[in-house]
């Protein structure tokens, strides 16, 4: 039999529970689900200014410790607190043998003082002759950082300061008020605390009247405002005082240290919280001990300051109930077996319970329309911030973009009947229509790629077999429409589960690389239109001159010219020899028949320099800016503001400077007037008349391509707009999305307009610029992500803004094209981050020492991962050569395969290794087992621990007595020694 005092830890193979795992099992598997307080802890030290005692503020908790300097100026930059193990072990001694007083009713300091004094002398821990020096002690005036150093005034000169002489004097000149003071209420450093936040007041000093160390914990049953105990007004829920004999004032220190530590600890708080006698408190810091990590004296410097992690470890693995019966596992897993297989797994591939196959008509969509209602009038009122200004302007100027690059190329396809301003027109119906009813508004409609070649290929076959295009094109939406609902009545999105990670970032990367070599391709391009005069040489400057030449002396000079013909060629005819040729210029002189004669006349600005000064310059500077957030300068709330309108900041600022330099820079050209791109052609298609009718059945056939071209594009991209990494907290609609996009089909089919789908790219910078984050958060912890906002208001925004865009040309003609393709850049290459698959590719530059500490790399073999990598890139290279031929309109399709060589690499992959690489398909059977292996693991975790020895198959327990820190007759600290080789075992 164990002693019940002593505590031990096990190996994980073992089944046997230690004691402070039992008992926090006890504690913490009895919460209600209310969450606990933030802490604030500080900690003041007992100052002697000659014969007047204050408390000096010398340290301050939120997450991390700040230190006051030694100059007593300014708080030390946030760091991890850096404790001794031997002052963990005297603090767990102070909590067994000083006062213990949980639930204290108090209302006031006096009088908590007071409380705690008596209970010392009823526990006979202090004579009843000290209560008053105690109590003055307590009660002296606190200096925090914020205050400056207290001055006796000149009423206080005459008075005694030797508290025994005249006690009743001594507590008179008690400062400590009921209420929050002035400077309290005005510290800024409240925006960094949470408003439910309680205060840990820890009071640490060496006074000359006690023999051995008085010691206290105090949880008060409500937290209350002590008025200037705590620089801020904060109410405080707990208290530890130590007070001791001279001579020790660093081990005092440590100890105040390692209790505030504590209270900051989310798991010991909550035990703090909950705890019911001195034993829990006691197994709190046990737990403590059981995670603290030990770094050997002679490796490290203890005066360093360890820098705050950019991303805190949850606590939630340490307070759920049954890893509480896993303590001992230290850093990383101590397996007794020769090191069996990594048992290890990340989380499972979930999409939620909006792809479950219901096996109902239209079941899905009708779940995803009561998913959807409840939270409708939010979608409106929380689009209600400043942040929504920036996302609307940004999604805005690239939807724009979007609309005029496709619109371009739609006209070039299909002979103008469909343009930039059906494009326009289209993209605004589409947009708004899908961001109202819509199951996710958060995605953005867009024509796409593939949609332009079929459309090509479609107006070519017509115009070949002399075919009328818009009627057969009217009759392939209708028919896509009506299988898409097909699609949608039979839960047909299901099939979205089998679409793990591996084809998601196939898809989203090859997106991206789109965008951005399109964005790149349109630069190029501006070579050609504006080319760089290579040959001219500045030493021969003398020697550039253009003149034009008028058409009867280039007649003279042997010139091919002829004067232009014009209704009223005598009048023209007359005019040409009163014109100043001299002063012409050069689109007039050419207008007019003149000869431009001269080595300057083929002179180009060098546009083509300042376009990609404009492109790399929005790029670059928007990156800058988003990342201004995190830089060191300014007060948070600006450098918030400026990283979320860090591309309009960009696009204005270089907007600005192509208007200063007043080049003729390519511009954007928006189409002024509402009507068709194509004369011959109205708003309106009529289904019949035109086309024999045997086409109108016909047409199902392209129709099922269309069909699964939307439905791959949509769905994938819904998918990577859902995931769990941005967490959504209203729900997704993937029946509901189809549903509507199959509707648009069929209304921009009727308009002549053109087909829109989830835009991959767009939708994920739209997810970026809506990114929320804790706006309280501790000194130097990085603030929290808190999900997306969602809403409907920037998406219908954005969309009428696209609309009204006609209207708004004399102003929108300002901006370069240039800035608009170096947003496109950034798009493309923002929607890159948090993709693993691209993080994969950069690990083959690194070498291995350099590389990062991804999850996956501790569990995976190095070759593995970029095997699996290598299979990526492939595939990714087969769909960029079929997307840039004629075979782009089997791009669906293909992404279909994906999806086959996918289940394929099960055949070259263990399960384990693509449970980190990528995401387990789901397995009926598979899943079944695994759900019989949890249940039998946490059956034998919840098993009592047994009084018998352990079976001798069972590896041997590993135990740590911990007699050196048993209940002491005397609370004297410095009999605390470690263990020694005498006790180590029984």
């Amino acid at each position: 039999m164990q002693d019940p005092g002593e505590s031990r830890w096990t190996l994980p193979g073992s089944q046997i529970v230690s004691p402070a795992a039992e008992r926090l099992r006890h504690i913490l598997g009895d919460d209600d689900n209310t969450p606990t307080p933030t802490i604030f802890t500080e900690m003041d030290t007992l100052q002697h200014e000659g014969d007047e005692l204050e408390w000096k503020e010398s340290a301050r908790w939120v997450k991390f410790e700040e230190k006051v300097e030694e100059g007593g100026e300014r708080w030390s930059k946030p760091h991890v607190s850096t404790l001794t193990l031997h002052s963990l072990f005297e603090l767990r001694t102070c909590l067994q043998t000083g006062s213990i007083l949980l639930d204290l009713e108090g209302y006031s300091l006096p009088q908590i003082v007071d409380e705690i004094v008596d209970r010392q002398i009823a526990d006979g821990l202090v004579a009843p002759d000290l209560k008053e020096k105690i109590s003055f002690v307590l009660l002296r005036k606190h200096r925090h950082q914020t205050k400056k150093p207290i001055h006796r005034s000149l009423a206080d000169i005459g008075k005694s300061s030797n508290p025994a002489s005249n006690p009743a004097q001594s507590r008179s000149m008690n400062d400590i008020s009921d209420t929050p003071s002035t400077d309290q209420l005005k510290n800024k450093f409240m925006k960094k605390i949470p408003r439910d936040a309680e205060a840990s007041n820890v009071l640490i000093g060496e006074v000359d009247f006690l023999d051995k160390p008085f010691v206290s914990f105090v949880r008060l049953a409500q937290a209350t405002t002590l008025g200037g105990l705590t620089e801020v007004p904060v109410p405080t829920r707990f208290l530890f005082i130590l007070l001791g004999p001279p001579g020790k004032t660093k081990s005092y220190n440590e100890i105040g240290r390692a209790i505030a530590t504590l209270m900051v600890d989310d798991l010991f708080s909550d035990v703090a919280y909950k705890a019911r006698d001195r034993e829990d408190l006691i197994a709190g810091v046990d737990e403590f001990l059981d995670e603290v990590i030990v770094l050997p004296p002679g490796e490290w410097d203890p005066k360093i300051r360890i820098e705050p992690p950019k991303k805190v470890p949850s606590a939630e693995m340490r307070k759920s109930v049954m890893n509480l019966s896993e303590l001992g596992q230290m850093n990383g897993s101590a397996s007794g077996a020769a090191g069996g297989e990594d048992e290890e797994i990340p989380a499972p591939h979930e999409l939620g319970e909006e792809l479950k196959f219901t096996g109902r008509f239209a079941g899905g969509l009708w779940l995803d329309i009561k998913r959807k209602i409840p939270w409708y009038c939010s979608d409106i009122y929380d689009g209600f911030h400043i942040q929504s200004i920036s996302a609307v302007l940004f999604i805005y100027l690239g939807c724009i973009t979007n609309a005029i690059t496709f619109g371009g190329l739609l006209g070039d396809a299909t002979d103008n009947y469909q343009g930039v301003m059906e494009s326009f027109l289209g993209t605004a119906l589409a947009g708004t229509v899908f961001c109202v009813f819509g199951g996710q508004p958060l995605i953005i409609l867009s024509s796409t790629g593939p949609i332009l070649i079929f459309e090509k290929l479609l107006y070519e076959f017509s115009k070949n077999n002399n075919i009328d295009y818009m009627e057969l094109r009217l009759w392939i939406g209708l028919h896509a429409c009506l299988q898409c609902f097909l699609l949608v009545i039979t839960d047909a999105s299901y099939i979205i589960k089998y679409m793990t990670r591996f084809t998601e970032e196939g898809f989203s990367s090859l997106i991206s690389f789109i965008f951005i070599s399109d964005a790149i391709k349109k630069m190029v391009g501006a070579l050609k239109y504006y080319p760089i005069n290579r040959s001219f040489k500045p030493d021969y400057i003398i020697g550039y001159r253009c003149d034009c030449i008028p058409p009867d002396q280039a007649s003279a000079l042997g010139f091919n010219v002829s004067a232009p013909l014009a209704d009223d060629n005598l009048t023209l005819l007359f005019n040409l020899t009163d014109m100043d040729w001299g002063q012409m210029s050069k689109k007039d002189c050419v207008k007019y028949g003149g000869m431009l004669v001269g080595t300057a006349c083929k002179y180009v600005p060098d546009l083509a320099l300042m376009s990609f000064i404009l492109f790399f310059g929005t790029y670059s500077m928007t990156v800058s800016l988003k990342k201004f957030k995190f830089s060191r300068y300014f007060p948070t709330k600006v450098r918030a503001l400026v990283s979320d309108f860090s591309i309009i900041i960009s696009i204005l600022i270089f907007c600005g400077l192509d208007s200063l330099l007043a080049l003729d820079t390519p511009k954007l050209h928006v189409p002024t007037e509402l009507k068709p791109t194509r004369a011959d052609r109205g708003w309106l298609v009529m289904p019949f008349g035109k086309n024999p009718w045997w086409w109108y059945l016909a047409s199902s056939v392209p129709a099922l391509l269309v069909t699964i071209l939307i439905f791959m594009d949509q769905q994938i991209s819904a998918v990577i707009v859902n995931r769990k990494e941005n967490k959504l907290k209203k729900g997704c609609g993937y029946h509901l999305d189809l549903f509507w996009v199959g509707v648009l089909m069929a209304v921009c089919s009727f308009m002549g307009l053109p087909w829109y789908v989830a835009a991959t790219v767009i939708s994920i910078a739209h997810i970026d610029s809506l990114k929320m984050e804790s706006e309280s958060s501790a000194p130097g912890e990085q603030p929290q992500f808190l999900g997306v906002r969602e809403q409907r208001l920037t998406g219908i925004l954005v969309f009428v803004l696209t609309g009204l865009s006609v209207f708004l040309a004399p102003i929108l003609q300002y901006i370069p094209m240039p800035v608009l393709y170096g947003v496109f850049l950034y798009m493309g290459v923002a929607s890159l981050s948090g993709i693993q698959f691209w993080e994969r590719i950069k690990l083959y530059l690194m070498p291995a020492k350099h590389q990062p500490d991804f999850s996956f790399l501790r569990h995976v073999p190095l070759r593995r991962v970029h095997l699996f990598t290598l299979v990526q890139i492939l595939c990714l290279a087969v769909l960029w050569i079929l997307k840039s031929t004629f075979l782009a309109i089997i791009f669906p399709v293909m992404i279909l395969g994906l999806m086959v060589v996918r289940k394929l690499l099960d055949l070259i992959f263990s399960q384990h290794d693509l449970a980190w690489l990528d995401d387990i398909l789901p397995d009926k059977d598979k899943k079944k087992k695994e759900d019989d292996k949890k249940k039998k693991k946490e059956k034998k975790a919840v098993e009592p621990e047994s009084d018998e020895e352990p079976n001798s198959s069972a590896p041997p327990q590993v135990q740590i007595p911990m007699e050196a820190i048993e209940p002491q007759t005397e609370p004297v600290l410095d009999t605390v020694n470690p263990p020694t080789q005498n006790q180590t075992s029984d």
